[in-house]
């Protein structure tokens, strides 16, 4: 469910990134709506604000989320600052290629992978089970960091489509082959007499 509610800023930006361009005036200011600039700053807005509910619920964010929120705000201040959307273009790349950095890291830092040290409560499996299964987390940073990153320059038109329905699309056949994954290869709990 996380998952999905991380996507709620993403799918926010995409509404207003599709608006027709308005310009309005509020107490003698002007803001406009619609187009990449303010879906950039409605995206820096909504992020901070579901990942504040999350905090106030659960009295602390995980390090991914901690992240994601990072990158949105440093890219997305950076792109409103220069008035430039290649800057935000880099965020889902870079994002994804420093997660994959992390769970490969964790394989040579602590004595367990990064995803057995996020499931391992609720899932047994062996080391090497274990070692597969970050493998896996690994190349869908890499895949999702580099598919990113050829839409947003190679088909620049569709790089907002493509970053919340493809990423999204992405990320649910990656859980649905991890489900399998894991379905498989789980160790029956011991019965308890």
């Amino acid at each position: 469910m996380k998952q999905i509610i991380d996507f709620v800023p993403l799918l926010v930006f995409f509404i207003v990134y599709k608006l027709e361009p308005q310009t309005f005036e509020i107490w003698d200011m002007s803001f406009s709506i619609g187009g990449i600039f303010s879906a950039t700053a409605v995206l820096i807005a909504s992020s901070v604000i579901v990942y504040t509910a999350f905090f106030i619920r659960q009295r602390r964010l995980e390090k991914s989320q901690w992240l994601t929120l990072a990158a949105c705000v440093l890219f997305g201040g950076l792109t409103l600052a220069l008035h430039s959307e290649t800057i935000l273009k880099w965020k889902a790349p870079v994002l994804n290629w420093l997660f994959a950095l992390a769970f490969a890291g964790s394989h040579f830092v602590g004595d367990r992978p990064l995803i057995q040290r996020m499931m391992g409560h609720a899932i047994q499996l062996t080391p090497a089970q274990w070692a597969q299964l970050s493998i896996a987390w690994i190349l869908f940073f890499l895949v999702c960091g580099f598919a990113n990153l050829f839409v947003a320059f190679v088909y620049p038109a569709i790089w907002v489509d493509f970053k919340v329905f493809g990423s999204l699309g992405l990320t649910l056949l990656f859980m649905a082959g991890q489900a399998v994954y894991l379905v498989r290869h789980m160790q029956p709990e011991p019965e308890q007499s």
